[in-house]
């Protein structure tokens, strides 16, 4: 994770308000109404609301296809049904209806028909049609039972038929809907000023009439009906809460009814109507239909009812379609204003400041991350900030949820714009400049801390691995400087690409030797491990050099490589002005005495008793002696590693047993049998013959009694 300074904080935030600004300005207001699209679905697949459309307090009577294709409607213009409206209408108010709305509009009446029929016009003949239509509408609105709709519009206004007007007292109410400015209607207008004076509107009226209560506009400019203060962030509007997604609003085919009032069956009037708000609108497939935010989610035109006096078609299944018929979007506001269950939204400034907080999270987020991190805790935190807004919309709280969504992944996207051309520049220009000088791991903190390098340093266990190439000084003076320098290259890279690999730390260069670190700067409790495994694939691979590169052709290079283990300082070390990140102690100069004892026993690797030791047993391996080295006095035992355990070779083994003899022989003063054990093996390991010389010169020679098996070694 990086480190993320106050500058970056205060970019995130910018970042943020820039977004949140942007996201919530008015242009992109259609995002407010789709987080109420996408709230809609969401609740309606996590939590599936279906209620009990016998509790609904709203109905729908429903002119819907059937009606059309029933007789004595089947071919007959609209303008004649009047008659039979009126019937069904009256059964509907004996059964007990509160009130009654039209979602219908007679804007004709068939007495103004003037067809000449004869010698008399046949409108004359259809005067007094509609008489017991207009009786029945005055004796329903004089119960207070009875609202007709009407459209205002400066242009196009729709109203009833005059004489309708005039049957219901002016009963009539706006039908309008508030439609947003991508075509799809959330919201319902709660009123309009007529001459002066607020005037519900027809969903308004019929909850106001159900309830016995008067829609009022308080003082502060809020509305209440019945102690109910309608939310309304869109002044004078109401947002509608489509719960049941018209599933729960019971619906009665008008064929139905008529049928049902030849019958005579009132008490199927009373069961399904006493008590109710009735809606009296068409349910066509290619009229009224209208884009709410049930589009996401697909809503239904109601759920059929039990029937009266005919079957069921067999076309009435419920089918989910992107948009409802008309008049479920005047159910839902009355249903929402009944049961006190519109939707409360934030205003402007609650829902910028919203988008703005979390945009700032993502931001910093994207400040402080990777950008594959900055992505997944993006999506992570709006996954959860969903579930929350669903579990609020539950509750009919609508959280703004596209605007924070889109805010945020805008801010991310800018913040590793940002990232990429200011604030991680002086990142890449930390890692670019220092690569080749610092280990990673020092630059990492560098980079986390904000800070360049410091004087200081602090006690680590460590391994220190030190390489030095035999006689290199003679096969130089044969080269050219440009074969030395590609044969060096070659060489150093190949060996510090296998010492990075176990996890060293390349301290200096040294002509063509290598002080290497293992166990810092980087924590490795395995360094011990991991350095005599480099020094073994080291050893291996300049064989492999020797044996295929054409730079090492024909020079046979051999290295020699010690490695010792212990407390040692390590940090940055130097001067004010200039310093490096290196390693002081006496297991470094240990390390360094034991690389040029190898010379001493024909050896390429020596290790201390306290590298061996720290490896436990995955190693095998050969005590060559107890040698005093120079500047300092305790002796050490020093061991050569042979291969994984497991893996060394039969020759090995042979040498390590026969080395094992003669070395306890050589310690308990039996010298010839030391010589005669080293010599068993000395035409094949040069430690071996080394030790039968000595052995054999003290066989001839016996050291005074004082002798301690300990060799001291005069140079470095």
């Amino acid at each position: 994770m990086r480190r993320i300074g106050g500058r970056d904080i205060v970019a995130a935030i910018l970042i943020a308000i820039l977004a949140g600004a942007i996201f919530t300005a008015p242009p992109l207001q259609t995002l407010q109404g789709l987080s109420l699209d996408i709230l809609t679905a969401l609740r309606g697949k996590i939590d599936g609301d279906r209620r009990d459309p016998a509790t609904s307090p709203v109905v729908v009577v429903a002119i819907d296809g059937e009606t059309y294709e029933t007789p004595p409607f089947k071919g007959s213009p609209t303008q004649t049904w009047t008659r039979e409206i009126g019937r069904v209408l009256g059964s509907i108010s004996d059964g007990g209806a509160k009130v009654i709305g039209f979602d219908v509009i007679f804007k004709n009446s068939i007495e103004q028909s003037e067809i000449p029929f004869g010698d008399a016009p046949f409108g004359a003949r259809l005067r007094g049609f509609d008489r017991d239509y207009l009786i029945a509408l005055r004796q329903i609105s004089d119960a207070g039972k009875l609202v007709l709709g009407e459209i205002l519009s400066n242009d196009h206004p729709e109203v009833p038929y005059r004489a309708q007007q005039l049957a219901v007292r002016n009963n009539v109410r706006a039908l309008n809907v508030h439609t947003d400015a991508d075509d799809v209607i959330r919201r319902m207008p709660l009123s309009f000023s007529i001459d002066g004076k607020p005037v519900p509107t027809m969903a308004v009226e019929l909850a106001a009439r159900a309830l016995g209560a008067k829609f009022e506009i308080v003082p502060s400019g809020a509305a209440e009906l019945s102690g109910y203060a309608i939310p309304s962030t869109v002044p004078n509007t109401l947002t509608l809460n489509f719960r049941g997604l018209g599933r729960d609003v019971p619906t009665f085919s008008f064929a139905d009814l008529r049928a049902c009032v030849e019958k005579g069956d009132r008490d199927f009037f009373r069961r399904a109507f006493d008590g109710k708000v009735v809606l009296l609108g068409t349910i066509l497939n290619f009229e009224d239909r209208k884009l709410t935010s049930m589009r996401l989610s697909g809503g239904y035109d109601g759920t059929p009812s039990a029937r009266c006096a005919t079957p069921a078609p067999a076309s009435t299944a419920q089918r989910k379609r992107s948009d409802v018929a008309g008049v479920f979007v005047h159910a839902a506001a009355v249903r929402n204003l009944i049961e006190h269950d519109a939707v409360t939204e934030l205003g402007t400034p609650a829902r910028t400041l919203l988008t703005i907080a979390f945009a700032a999270i993502i931001a910093c987020a994207a400040g402080a991350l990777a950008p594959s991190g900055a992505l997944i805790a993006w999506l992570g935190l709006t996954i959860v900030y969903a579930v929350v807004a669903v579990g609020a919309f539950v509750h009919a709280l609508a959280l703004p949820l596209t605007e924070p969504a889109l805010a945020s992944l805008a801010a991310l996207a800018i913040m590793i714009g940002y990232r990429f051309v200011l604030a991680d520049r002086d990142e890449r220009f930390l890692r670019k400049s220092f690569a080749l000088y610092l280990a990673p791991e020092v630059i990492e903190t560098m980079v986390a801390s904000g800070k360049m390098p410091a004087l200081g340093g602090e006690l680590r266990n460590v391994t220190m691995f030190f390489s030095d190439l035999s006689g290199f000084s003679s096969i130089a003076e044969t080269m050219t400087p440009g074969e030395l320098v590609t044969l060096m290259n070659e060489y150093l890279s190949a060996m510090t690409d296998i010492i990075e690999s176990h996890g060293g730390y390349v301290d200096k260069y040294i002509g063509d030797s290598i002080v290497a670190m293992f166990g810092a700067p980087a924590d490795d409790p395995a360094h011990a491990r991991n350095a005599v495994r480099a020094a073994l694939n080291c050893h291996e691979k300049l064989a492999e050099l020797n044996a295929g590169h054409p730079a090492f052709a024909g020079h046979g290079l051999s290295h020699r490589i010690g490695l010792n283990s212990g407390e040692a300082v390590v940090g940055n070390i130097g001067s004010r002005r200039r310093f490096n990140y290196t390693v002081m102690s006496d297991t470094v100069n240990v390390a360094s005495r034991l690389e040029g004892a190898n010379k001493y026993y024909g050896t390429a690797i020596m290790a201390s008793e306290t590298t061996m030791a720290q490896t436990g047993d995955s190693f095998a391996w050969r005590e060559l002696d107890a040698i005093r080295v120079q500047g300092r006095g305790e002796p050490i035992r020093v061991f050569e590693p042979l291969a994984e355990t497991g893996a060394e070779s039969a020759e090995q083994a042979k040498v390590a047993a026969a080395y094992a003899e003669g070395l306890a022989c050589w310690r308990a003063r039996e010298f010839a049998k030391a010589a005669e054990a080293f010599g068993g093996v000395a035409n094949i390991d040069p430690a071996s013959a080394r030790f039968a010389k000595r052995a054999t010169v003290l066989t001839e020679n016996p050291p005074p009694p004082d002798w301690t098996p300990v060799n001291t070694l005069e140079g470095k």
